[in-house]
């Protein structure tokens, strides 16, 4: 036994200072810290201890406080400086490349964390650094529609971009110290504690996330002794059990949980019944140096569908060395999100037109999280009226080129003029377009809220007015599609072509919203299914955006691409995205057409709308004469006409 004089033993048995709740004084520490970031100003040690002992009311030296909760304020305060300046930081850059400097100089006015403490190594709480997080944010392309659940939220520097991009937000965190941080910063979301490893088991039945963002522990487990090599995999696959079908998984790993990885590939081959990886790229250390490790690391990308062929992995295009290849590296591999059941959405009570697209991801904040079902909007037959159109009295015009537009024939009451002027030539300005009889039926907000303009839904009216009947003559067509002859109306397999609409505006006058409106014009109406065919991949967020602007879900609009060809394409309903050049792929063996594989999802009786974009991409599809003789028809150009001989009664829209 050691005996201590009792003179010694009294300062040992002395209180310690009394202190607030810790999250609330880290949370203090924070708002103390955040003038220092609005002003530019580093924040160093002195600055760092001297706001801790103030929010703290005692130094560290009494161990009211160690440097992992500075660093944990410092973390927070950033939180709370993207939460005030991260949509107009975002809005500036205008791409996620773009924003990365800017975050970098905010990161750089914090210190490095170089002290861990006993928990932070338990858990393995390493945050994610904003950089790394805007690039899974990006890989996550998330919107007001989706659930974000994020099953390790340590100090929510990976929620409060998910809460930016109008995701309604689920979180989880083990650690009592954080999670208690976490119901400060976010008030209104209760925080659950579970151990993330089985979130699947413990969440209750009705949360059913869309998007998962995480960044587990990469090689330890709660309330286990010792390394866990495959605790990031039992993480990823509960979580990616709770995902909805068709929901994103996006997750932060160790560089050496891969599918590559021989160690790891039956685990890969075992999640890919599940969901299928469709990235995967490994990040140098540096990118995680100021939070105190330069450990490589890994973002990988799953997508709840089951993969065709299990053991098959999309190629890894490497060690990004900085967080801005990581962002190209996504924009060029990671495809975009596939549709999910509508009932596991979230309502977006947000201005239809407030919604933006995925790699933006600028969009508003949902204005409510809580968990809701999605219901679409009921369609009402447009208001208008026809009206006699006459030149001016002195049946003059000016001697410019071009006149100013405006509707002629149709009035519409309430529609907003166009937000841009439009011109249309002389010859047109003389002519009064016909009057028309078909009644769109669109949201009744369509016109309120102005996400159409008037000159834009005199565009859908004329386009159902064209639909409405059919060419003279019936036809009967051959096994290609390429071939049509003239057929007496009586004779067998004869059909009849639906008149098809040319839109031919020019730049301003919002093609892409035009087109949404006409497919919207027959969702409305119980056409489901429709077919929106382009010249490049890319402007299917164009299509997605413009989809979205009129209060309908954004990935309704999916990519053909999702679907290999020869295999059945699993909607139920949805726009179908296209481009001239994936059509031009022919029968290969057992394997269909794309072409065929687009009629067996219509039908042959389809009447829906397809919309061929930038039709000018099938020039040449009758082949014709040159210079140097016969001219063979374009195998592109023949590949898209074959959709209107393959459905005669489809709603035909050139661009």
């Amino acid at each position: 036994m050691t005996m201590i004089p009792a003179s010694a033993a009294a300062p040992l048995a002395a209180p310690l200072p009394h202190v607030p709740d810790p999250s609330a004084a880290i949370f203090q520490a924070a708002r103390l810290l955040l003038p220092h970031l609005e002003h530019g100003q580093r924040i160093d040690a002195p600055i760092l201890r001297a706001t801790m002992e103030a929010a703290f009311g005692a130094s560290d030296t009494t161990g009211a406080w160690d440097w992992k909760s500075a660093y944990e304020a410092c973390e927070v305060a950033t939180v709370l400086f993207l939460r005030k300046y991260g949509n107009a930081l975002f809005r500036k850059a205008g791409s996620p490349a773009a924003a990365l400097p800017m975050l970098a100089k905010v990161a750089n006015l914090l210190p490095t964390h170089t002290r861990r403490s006993e928990e932070s190594e338990s858990f393995q709480q390493f945050s994610t650094p904003v950089p790394l997080g805007v690039a899974a944010l990006t890989a996550a392309a998330i919107t007001p529609a989706d659930r974000v659940l994020e099953p390790s939220a340590g100090t929510g520097l990976l929620a409060v971009l998910a809460e930016i991009a109008g995701g309604a937000l689920v979180l989880n965190e083990l650690a009592d110290s954080r999670a208690d941080l976490l119901s400060h910063l976010f008030p209104a979301i209760p925080v659950t504690r579970f151990d993330a490893a089985q979130i699947d088991d413990h969440l209750d039945a009705d949360i059913v996330p869309s998007v998962i963002l995480m960044n587990p522990p990469f090689s330890v487990m709660a309330n286990v002794t010792g390394r866990m090599a495959d605790a990031a995999y039992r993480h990823v696959a509960s979580a990616l059990a709770r995902l909805a079908d068709g929901g994103r998984l996006v997750t932060i790993t160790g560089a050496s949980f891969a599918p590559e990885a021989p160690a790891w590939r039956a685990a890969f081959t075992r999640l890919q019944e599940q969901g299928r990886v469709v990235f995967t790229a490994a990040i140098d250390g540096a990118v995680y140096a100021k939070h105190g490790t330069t450990i490589d690391t890994r973002l990988t990308v799953i997508d709840k569908v089951p993969a065709d062929d299990v053991a098959a992995f999309p190629a890894s295009p490497g060690l990004a060395p900085d967080v801005a290849t990581l962002i190209a590296w996504i924009g060029e591999h990671v495809p975009a999100r596939l549709p999910i059941d509508p009932a596991v959405a979230v309502a977006m009570t947000l201005p239809a037109q407030a919604v933006r697209t995925v790699r933006g991801y600028v969009a508003p904040r949902a204005a409510a999280s809580s968990p809701a079902t999605v219901t679409e909007p009921e369609g009402v037959d447009l208001a208008y009226e026809t009206m006699d159109w006459t030149p001016a009295e002195d049946g003059r015009i000016t001697d410019v080129i071009y006149e100013e537009y405006g509707l002629q024939t149709i009035r519409i009451p309430g529609a907003q003029s166009h937000p841009t002027k439009l011109v249309q030539s002389v010859a047109m300005a003389s002519v009064a377009p016909p009057k028309p009889s078909y009644r769109p039926r669109l949201p009744a907000n369509i016109v309120i809220d102005g996400l159409l303009s008037d000159a834009q839904l005199e565009t859908i009216i004329y386009a159902g007015e064209a639909h409405s009947n059919f060419l003279a003559g019936s036809w009967t067509l051959d096994e290609t599609f390429d071939v049509i002859s003239a057929a007496p109306n009586d004779a067998p397999n004869a059909v009849r072509f639906r008149r098809g609409f040319m839109l031919g505006d020019g730049t301003g006058a919002g093609k892409g919203r035009q087109s949404a409106g006409i497919i919207l014009d027959n969702w409305m109406q119980g056409r489901r299914k429709a077919v929106w065919i382009s010249k490049s991949d890319k402007l299917l967020e164009d299509a997605q955006r413009d989809w979205s602007a009129l209060g309908m879900e954004r990935l309704l609009v999916t990519p053909l691409s999702r679907f290999p060809q020869g295999k059945d394409i699993r909607l139920s309903r949805g726009v179908l995205f296209t481009t001239y050049a994936t059509l031009r792929s022919d029968d290969r063996g057992e394997r269909l057409s794309r072409v065929k594989q687009i009629v067996e999802w219509l039908g042959s009786d389809f009447d829906g709308v397809i919309i061929f974009d930038e039709s000018h991409a099938m020039q040449n599809a009758a082949g014709g004469k040159g210079e140097r003789g016969a001219v063979a028809a374009t195998h592109q150009g023949r590949a898209g006409l074959r959709h209107h001989p393959a459905m005669p009664n489809a709603r035909i829209v050139y661009l």
